[in-house]
């Protein structure tokens, strides 16, 4: 008789969960680089526009390229930073419970910030869809501003999903900074 520990089924399983959370890494760490290079683009285009703007050709549109190349920089961001466990944290009374209430007050705030993530994820897929149903466009370049809420919705479902693996994971950085 086999023990459930190496039931054939059980080893399988384990792979698939140890796959499923490389792969969130995997998501979490590209989003974090193309969020590094956003605010990188971003840095670049405000100094040459500055400079072009000192010489008299400044850029058209440099205020909606900002703006998409910021919500790029900061959505990414989140998941990298709650899977560092990056956040400020006000640990004072926290620290004064016992571990039993530690545990809980943990589980529980846990389960309401992966709520609010969820909707916050849903949201902005709805807000997304109107923005794309009424053909909404940035204001000098025309572009379509749908896709910053749906940028916005991947980094807030990634962001449930790193607390979910803090939660399964207690005391464990998801990565290491």
């Amino acid at each position: 008789m086999t023990s459930i520990s190496t039931h054939p089924f059980i080893n399988r399983i384990s792979r698939c969960v140890g796959l499923l959370w490389t792969l969130l890494r995997f998501a979490v760490m590209a989003f974090a680089a193309v969020a590094g290079l956003a605010t990188l683009a971003m840095v670049t285009l405000i100094c040459v526009d500055i400079l072009v703007r000192f010489f008299g050709y400044p850029f058209a549109g440099t205020y909606d390229i900002v703006r998409f190349l910021g919500t790029i920089a900061i959505a990414g961001a989140l998941p990298y930073t709650t899977a560092v466990k990056g956040h400020v944290a006000v640990e004072y009374f926290f620290h004064k419970l016992h571990r039993v209430g530690r545990v809980l007050v943990d589980t529980v705030s846990r389960l309401i910030v992966m709520v609010l993530f969820s909707t916050f994820s849903w949201q902005c897929v709805q807000h997304g869809l109107s923005l794309k149903a009424a053909n909404e466009v940035s204001l000098t370049l025309g572009l379509p501003l749908f896709w910053m809420s749906y940028v916005i919705a991947a980094a807030c479902f990634l962001t449930t999903l790193v607390v979910l693996y803090n939660l399964l994971h207690p005391g464990r950085e998801m990565i290491k900074p």
